[in-house]
């Protein structure tokens, strides 16, 4: 199990996953996203960069903390 660091970062949905292949709409429920305009604060380690980095055209990063 990896160390829980205190690193966040908000991820805001910016595109609708209407006509998306059905695994980039559950990756945006994986990251608490499903409805353009939600926000999300998620810890920051690779998993969760790399669910970012598959949905990336619909999600953008708000901050990171």
């Amino acid at each position: 199990m990896a160390k829980a660091s205190g690193k966040t970062i908000k991820v805001e949905q910016t595109g609708s996953p209407i006509r998306r292949q059905s695994a980039q709409r559950a990756t945006l429920i994986g990251l608490n996203l499903n409805k353009i305009g939600r926000v999300a604060e998620l810890q920051d380690s690779p998993a969760t960069r790399g669910m970012i980095a598959r949905v990336k055209h619909l999600v953008r990063v708000v901050g990171e903390k």
